[in-house]
């Protein structure tokens, strides 16, 4: 059995009507856009930490300028500062969850959201 490579795509010699299907592994850097990818880069730049899915899609919804971003940066150096490894920040109405190892916040929690929530495996509290 042989095979030609006709821009970029293996057909079977006599057959080149039909390229052969190939298998790609989808690994998890294939499943990112390159948008996210740059969004992620600029942001860990800019700020200095990483804002996970989950809580860029909840920060969507409360609008903190670039000074609030700057003073949550603020509370991760406090933290580091006293060895912590995951922080609640308060900051304003919001409860950010945060790994203070990994530079990333987790999740944001507004106030109205907080009553009856339960924060765990947290070893600090960092109010701003």
């Amino acid at each position: 059995m042989s095979y030609r490579i006709v821009n970029g795509k293996p057909y079977l010699v006599g057959n080149l009507t039909a390229p052969l299907e190939t298998k790609k592994e989808n690994t998890d850097a294939s499943k990112k856009s390159f948008k996210d990818i740059l969004d992620e880069k600029i942001s860990l730049k800019e700020y200095g930490y990483k804002i996970s899915n989950h809580a860029s899609e909840r920060l969507k919804d409360i609008k903190f300028s670039k000074a609030d971003y700057m003073e949550i940066q603020r509370g991760f150096d406090l933290a580091k500062e006293k060895g912590a490894k995951n922080t609640v920040m308060v900051y304003k109405d919001v409860a950010l969850i945060a790994s203070v190892e990994n530079n990333t916040i987790i999740t944001a929690v507004e106030k109205n959201r907080a009553q009856e929530n339960v924060f765990t495996n947290v070893d600090s509290v960092v109010i701003l």
